[in-house]
């Protein structure tokens, strides 16, 4: 196994960091409504917790409405208190089938909560890819070690899991820069 191999191995397990960060940020509010905000709500339906998407379709109605559409009458009430109980600060109310969710706007202070939560999910993701790179640096020791590789290829390698690192949480900076943005837009 030679620097690159080591690379490629570590590279798609730092994107899968930035994809579960971006699936993270996507239920923090903004003051929009938006489907994912709903991904986490989880409705207890025929005995056990099912996700919401398993039970209705989720839609915008306008920009400060959500609605669930609620496949099963029987469980409109159900949904309902799912997403009341849910703590996003959301008050559903049911229209027959139907379960309309105003998104009410956000307050300055529960603004700065969300950022400061945005910026909690984005260092845990750069310490998840600091972590990879250490790991990296740790395969190329050990393969100097065996002399499999040289110490030039050694210094090299470094060098990639340095770039790799920097590339990464320069993508990450940028996530976290326009998520802080979208929250802080009224």
């Amino acid at each position: 196994m030679k620097v690159k191999e080591v690379a490629q191995k570590i590279e798609p397990k730092m994107k899968k960091t930035i994809e579960a960060f971006q699936h993270e940020i996507a239920s923090i509010r903004t003051g929009k409504a938006t489907t994912t905000l709903l991904d986490r709500v989880k409705v207890e339906a025929y005995g056990q917790l099912m996700p919401l998407k398993q039970v209705g379709n989720i839609g915008v109605m306008d920009v400060h409405t959500l609605i669930v559409q609620v496949w099963d009458k029987s469980m409109v009430s159900a949904t309902e208190r799912a997403i009341r109980d849910a703590n996003l600060g959301l008050n559903p109310s049911a229209d027959g089938q139907n379960i309309r969710v105003s998104i009410p706007p956000l307050t300055e202070e529960r603004r700065k909560e969300f950022v400061k939560l945005t910026k909690k999910f984005g260092e845990d993701s750069k310490v998840s890819l600091r972590n990879l790179r250490r790991d990296m640096i740790h395969d190329i020791e050990k393969l100097e070690k065996d002399k499999a590789i040289s110490e030039d290829d050694k210094n090299r390698g470094k060098k990639e899991a340095d770039d790799l690192l920097h590339k990464f949480e320069k993508q990450l900076s940028d996530l976290i820069a326009h998520k802080e943005k979208e929250i802080m837009e009224v």
